[in-house]
């Protein structure tokens, strides 16, 4: 397995992949040097997400090999095709998968989503609009959701 730090403006973010694909995209609490000699089954994914940091990406193009069960794979797969400033609930990605009674546990997949950002988990939200629980932090949460919003704020004075 290969591992890569990235620093990015939420803090270092820890990358984990090989040949058959990315398999972990993770914030990380200490901060860390970005790596100077990124793997080579890494250097797509570190590249792609310093283009998103940069703003010049809004869709990734990456191998993903993320390990979970299938319920949890298909929940990613769901997380996956949610569009780059767009949101979804955890009730709808229920819907979406054939039950609402599942929303707990589509809720529970979501939070253990491996790969941060890529499969993007932080698109999902409270029913009500609000900002419910994430992984990373809720302020990272609120920071990728305002970076990908179509409707830039202006300063008024």
């Amino acid at each position: 397995m290969n591992v890569a730090y990235l620093t990015s403006p939420l803090g270092s973010i820890q990358i984990e992949g090989d040949e058959e694909g990315l398999q972990r995209v993770a914030f990380l609490d200490e901060k860390l040097p970005q790596s100077e000699n990124i793997p080579e089954a890494l250097t797509n994914t570190v590249l792609q997400l310093e283009e998103y940091f940069a703003g010049t990406r809004t869709a990734f193009n990456l191998k993903l090999n993320p390990q979970g069960t299938d319920f949890q794979k298909r929940v990613w797969q769901q997380l996956a095709e949610i569009p780059f400033g767009k949101t979804t609930s955890y009730l709808q990605m229920a819907k979406d998968l054939g039950d609402p009674k599942v929303i707990r546990a589509a809720a529970s997949a979501n939070g253990k989503n491996p790969i941060a950002i890529i499969i993007p988990c932080h698109r999902v939200i409270g029913s009500d609009q609000s900002m419910t629980g994430y992984a990373g932090g809720i302020w990272r949460k609120k920071w990728l959701l305002e970076h990908e919003s179509p409707v830039t704020q202006q300063s008024l004075f």
